[in-house]
């Protein structure tokens, strides 16, 4: 069954299940109440940027507060994207920007 799938900036969809994101907030207790804002970075980011070790893993980021982001991690292939994971950080990786606000 299907947790949510939203349309990105980049035009394609992200999508998860309800089974992968319990097991998600298992692994990350600390956004277990931010699936709304996990959303919002897909469908409405302050900045995408593309993975440095594998194209297409791309890095969703949205301001929570000053120097503190939550991140959405998305793979994409044939244009149909899913979430592979969310954490809340302190710091952008590095990776080629591909979107900005």
């Amino acid at each position: 069954m299907s947790k949510f799938e939203v349309l990105t900036p980049l035009n394609f969809t992200v999508r998860t299940s309800e089974n992968y994101w319990e097991k998600l907030i298992v692994k990350h207790s600390d956004i277990a109440d931010l699936e709304l804002e996990i959303q919002q970075a897909l469908t409405s980011p302050d900045e995408i940027r593309r993975s440095s070790r594998d194209p297409n893993v791309l890095l969703f980021y949205l301001v929570l507060k000053e120097r503190r982001w939550v991140v959405a991690v998305a793979r994409c292939l044939n244009g149909d994207g899913f979430l592979i994971t969310a954490y809340q950080t302190d710091a952008i990786k590095e990776g080629e920007t591909l979107w900005h606000r």
